[in-house]
């Protein structure tokens, strides 16, 4: 077998083979064979006709096309290994022909290949890792809304005002904004997580019960919802009624009705761990973007188009099961946007998916280049909290359907969600180290220095072979 092999810009590899004249040979022996074994041919019993029979019972042509099959099938491994080739999925072929004056075939495959990473000099990199735990303004406004959870209210015929509850009926055209029953309270400043947008509430002060308005709004494109991301919508607002609200007095006695507290200091403590967690955890999602990306200008990615569309398709999913918890689905928001399937996938669902691609490829290939690994240990008990969390959720192990063998398949996913998670971590702890100048590579780090060092998939298998039992 003859190949010669092209690497092309878009990572994929043309290959075009040539094959012997006795490997065609061979196969055009077992085509015929197969032919016979499918067929009936006067006087012989299927499959035992010599070769001459088979061939003028069939023809030149049918064993030729049939041994030309044969072949596909045969030489696509044997080529990739000697062409040294690492599919990331299936090839195709893109052109058969027979090589000039002859029989014999030549193939042209096209095989997208492997992602290809080159980091760059990363080690070099320096973000400043620069977070601040919140002021004691988070606090207050922490308590405050708790004193509001457990507020008292009564109806007035009055204005509203500051500080009142307002329940009131929306209605749009946009289906996520139409709301009958809606309750909001006029705060004195606006929210982050104010429905349907901050500042929604206090556009509300001065209406009486029965008052109607309308309030236009543009959101932003990056908005949470994809219903409205990018949108101009009109609000009409029913008011039904207005409550003032008068607040419980913050002490003691109010921290143990809000939870298990025994005294005040110990619910402030409770949040302020939390509040900083949050904010922790909002800083790192946009610093290790930050760089990521500044890693990612130094880089050189190569991928296929199939890995693309491959990402493509989880951005599309993705959304379908969001839009799905609102109670809609991805046709209904194609109509929405004005667009359909093929367009938003070129045009939305790719440009999010490369950027999604390219970070996870980055992430793997510092995760590799680093050797992060994830002992058993930690495993378990990342795996063990991953439980703890499903539980909280309603999750029983023992309810799944499926028996024995479906509790086994759940335990697998989780094992396999929980050492990715831990991989994860581990390697953006690494890269935090790094890009403050703290890490040294000659030092021992913490997951080097574990006893036994499985790989991902090992321990995954571990953990979930323990679950299924223990939930048997």
């Amino acid at each position: 077998m003859k190949f010669e092999k092209t690497i092309q810009e878009d990572h994929q590899a043309q290959v075009i083979v040539e094959v012997e004249t006795d490997q065609l040979d061979k196969a055009r022996r077992r085509a015929a064979r197969k032919l016979a074994e499918r067929g009936k041919i006067p006087g012989f019993r299927p499959g035992k006709a010599p070769y001459e029979v088979i061939l003028r019972y069939y023809g030149e042509e049918a064993i030729h096309e049939q041994a030309v099959d044969l072949l596909v099938d045969e030489i696509y491994p044997k080529m990739l290994k000697e062409a040294d080739l690492n599919p990331v999925a299936p090839g195709s072929l893109e052109k058969l022909e027979k090589v000039d004056g002859t029989d014999l075939p030549r193939f042209t495959f096209k095989v997208p290949l492997a992602p290809e990473v080159n980091l760059g000099d990363y080690h070099s990199l320096r973000v400043p890792y620069e977070f601040e735990a919140p002021g004691p303004e988070k606090l207050d406004q922490s308590l405050e809304d708790l004193r509001q959870m457990y507020a008292s209210t009564e109806t007035v015929e009055r204005e509203a005002q500051e500080s009142d509850y307002i329940l009131a009926d929306l209605e749009s055209e946009k289906e996520a904004l139409a709301r009958p029953g809606f309750a909001t309270l006029i705060r004195k400043e606006d929210r982050g997580n104010e429905f349907p947008f901050p500042g929604f509430a206090r556009q509300l002060a001065g209406l009486k019960a029965g008052d109607s308005k309308t309030i236009q709004h543009d959101f932003p494109k990056d908005h949470d919802d994809e219903t409205l991301a990018g949108q101009s919508a009109d609000i009409k607002v029913t008011v039904k009624t207005i409550r003032s609200m008068t607040l419980p007095e913050l002490n003691d006695d109010f921290a143990k009705m809000v939870g298990q507290y025994e005294s005040l200091d110990a619910l402030k403590e409770a949040l302020t761990k939390e509040i900083e967690a949050d904010a922790r955890a909002k800083y790192e999602d946009e610093y290790f973007t930050q760089v990521v990306d500044r890693i990612k200008e130094g880089a050189t990615i190569k991928y296929a188009p199939q890995s693309l569309e491959h990402e493509a398709g989880h951005v599309v999913e993705d959304l379908g099961e969001r839009l799905a918890q609102q109670g809609l689905d991805l046709e209904a928001y194609y109509k929405m946007r004005n667009t359909d399937a093929a367009r938003f996938l070129e045009e939305e669902a790719k440009p999010v998916a490369k950027k999604r691609l390219e970070r996870s490829l980055i992430l793997d290939e510092i995760s590799r280049q680093e050797k992060i690994e994830v002992d058993n240990k930690s495993l378990d008990e990342e795996f063990n909290n991953t439980l703890v969390d499903l539980q909280m959720q309603g999750v029983n192990l023992n309810s799944i359907r499926g028996g024995k063998q479906g509790q086994q398949r759940v335990a697998e996913a989780v094992a396999m969600q929980s050492a990715n998670r831990l991989l994860t971590r581990r390697t953006l702890d690494r890269l935090k180290a790094i890009a403050t100048g703290e890490y040294k590579p000659e030092e021992k780090t913490e997951e080097a220095a574990g006893e036994e060092k499985p790989n991902e998939t090992e321990a995954a298998k571990s953990s979930s072979e323990e679950a299924s039992e223990s939930s048997s």
